[in-house]
């Protein structure tokens, strides 16, 4: 079944605003425009139900409920357990708490596996282990594709290696990465694992459960809701690591790793991205009921609506002699994600677009080791045009003559 467009375009409040008229957003892996649900339940938090949470008093008590409804239902659609889930402030900040757990968990001597493909946010973090005796070991792409080999990683992996890490695609290469088969590598070994989702999750929330991983990252501001990060921690690992959070919240699992308080609002908010999937998948004749094969059901409607459109960007772009495209030219392989290395600096690239009524970026994108590696220079950058499933046939058409244009 073809996604209706249309539909989906009316879930977003973005495209009906006057000031947005005439241009096409190519810059959804910096963040993608908001559903109507999540709005209409930020409004409404902000509105009736704010003041702190969880007290006996109805406004409380149905703000509380709100927190809780978000969690649950993200945890389902996810294949985990709703204390499996924590939400933070960004998903570099929920990395960094964890690198912190780790940092007390392990041992000099022992290992941490990172790869120069991701964004820095699943990276630094560990990196800065190695200042208390962790060795760092370094997954590397290959210099020409970008590609992340897992023959590769066998050759990395041994007794003394804790912990790898890798994207499920990267912010500039967008290859899809093997998850499942990386995961069960790792495992042999004996390692967990921690999986960047920020790049992949727009695309289709992923069954964690099925993927295998032990820590599965992601960012609901670039999948249709409000600035938060999402984290699954699997309950054994989550149980062993150290407790980041109040020593009097250390029972509870997704308290965990919450060092801050939640921001009330936009976590109850987030139960609008599990709205929004649920409104496509009835409005589309998918299954009536369990939340993991519903939100399977719109991950292959948005993907097969992405491959579609993704094919004719990267065909004009694959065999120009005026640019190198990042990654693989075949979309099933890879995101909507597309990044390409030109003569002159990405953003003023990405500045002559937009006076074609095209919105997309420039620059490094915090991908700069991958860059590196590349042999792109991460000050010129590249020019990143990424889009979603509500971006339509008629926008990439635009984006492909603007670019014959510009360039």
């Amino acid at each position: 079944m073809a996604l209706d467009i249309d539909f989906v375009r009316g879930q977003f409040p973005a495209f009906s605003e006057p000031s947005l008229q005439g241009q096409a957003f190519f810059e959804n892996a910096g963040g993608s425009y908001t559903c109507k649900p999540v709005i209409d339940r930020l409004t409404r938090f902000y509105t009736q139900r704010k003041v702190q949470p969880y007290a006996p008093y109805e406004a409380s008590t149905l703000a509380g409920a709100e927190m809780d409804e978000a969690r649950q239902r993200l945890a389902a659609l996810l294949g985990v357990q709703a204390d499996e889930v924590s939400f933070g402030p960004s998903t570099t900040q929920n990395t960094y708490v964890l690198a912190q757990a780790f940092r007390q968990f392990l041992s000099p001597g022992e290992a941490i596996i990172v790869t120069n493909q991701d964004h820095e946010a699943n990276s630094g973090p560990w990196r800065r282990l190695a200042e208390e005796g962790i060795e760092i070991r370094e997954w590397k792409i290959d210099p020409l594709s970008g590609h992340l080999d897992p023959s590769a990683l066998e050759d990395l992996l041994d007794e003394n290696v804790r912990l790898v890490c890798f994207p499920h695609c990267s912010n500039v290469v967008g290859e899809i990465n093997p998850v499942t088969e990386i995961t069960a590598l790792c495992h042999a070994a004996g390692a967990f694992v921690c999986v960047d989702g920020v790049s992949y999750a727009p695309h289709g929330l992923p069954n964690v459960d099925e993927l295998g991983p032990d820590i599965y990252l992601f960012s609901a501001y670039k999948t249709y809701g409000p600035h938060q990060g999402v984290m699954v921690i699997r309950r054994a690992l989550g149980e062993l690591l150290p407790n980041q959070g109040h020593y009097f919240n250390a029972d509870t699992l997704y308290k965990r790793f919450t060092p801050a308080g939640p921001d009330h609002a936009q976590v109850a908010a987030s139960a609008g991205m599990a709205d929004y999937i649920d409104a496509l998948c009835d409005h589309h004749g998918g299954p009536a009921e369990g939340a993991v094969v519903r939100g399977a059901f719109v991950h292959d409607l948005m993907r097969a609506h992405e491959v579609e459109l993704l094919q004719p960007l990267l065909d004009a772009v694959k065999d120009r002699n005026d640019l190198r495209l990042i990654g693989p030219s075949d979309a099933a392989r890879r995101a909507p994600t597309v990044a390409v290395a030109i003569n002159r600096p990405g953003e003023e690239v990405a500045k002559d677009l937009a006076a074609h009524g095209i919105m997309a970026g420039g620059g490094d994108f915090y991908a700069v080791r991958a860059l590196e590696a590349m042999g792109v220079n991460p000050d010129q950058g590249v020019l990143r045009m990424s889009f979603t499933h509500y971006t339509s046939k008629n926008e990439v058409t635009r984006l492909i003559e603007a670019l014959d244009r510009v360039l």
